[in-house]
């Protein structure tokens, strides 16, 4: 058994090996965060759930997120999030902060709970992820210290990365930018 098969999914899952190598790393990370901030143990499974299935649908084909999610106008690569989230609702998942985490994982959401936030730094500061700009150990392990203001740092990040690749800024992502302000 390798590491990245201890990640539970749902049936419908689709998400490869690396894939799940990287929500196991991502669940890892959150689970370390909630141990040193004391969360409750309800809001520490919902960080969990958040992390093992933010990605379950990323591998899936563009045309099938499109079928799950036609009225959401985002990039291809951002689909899997909002599509992982409805099939979750359809097979019974009613938090809606695992459900907001998981649906705005990677564009932001204005109105997160500590759920999403945490799920938003955790998928960018993933120990496996090449993060050549920061000292991403260094976010990393101030995280439970100063939560919002790493959050916010991560924000900040993402929207920079995004400006320099000429990606375009979506709406829920200026949104996110600005509530911060």
């Amino acid at each position: 058994m390798s590491n990245a098969d201890w990640i539970e999914l749902p049936p419908w899952a689709e998400a490869g090996e690396s894939r799940r190598k990287h929500m196991a790393r991502v669940v890892a990370l959150l689970e370390q965060w909630s141990a040193r901030m004391a969360i409750d143990a309800s809001e520490a499974q919902a960080w969990r759930d958040a992390g093992r299935w933010h990605d379950a649908l990323r591998d899936a084909p563009v045309s099938a997120l499109r079928t799950l999610v036609p009225d959401v106008d985002y990039p291809a690569e951002t689909l899997h999030g909002p599509a992982a989230a409805l099939r979750l609702q359809e097979d019974g998942e009613a938090r809606g902060d695992v459900l907001d985490a998981v649906r705005f994982h990677t564009v932001g959401c204005p109105w997160w709970s500590r759920t999403g936030r945490a799920l938003y730094m955790a998928d960018y500061l993933d120990p496996g992820r090449s993060l050549s700009e920061i000292d991403g150990e260094a976010l990393r392990n101030r995280v439970p210290a100063d939560f919002e203001g790493c959050f916010r740092e991560v924000v900040r990040q993402r929207l920079h990365w995004a400006l320099r690749a000429a990606h375009p800024l979506l709406p829920d992502t200026v949104a996110l930018w600005n509530s911060l302000l």
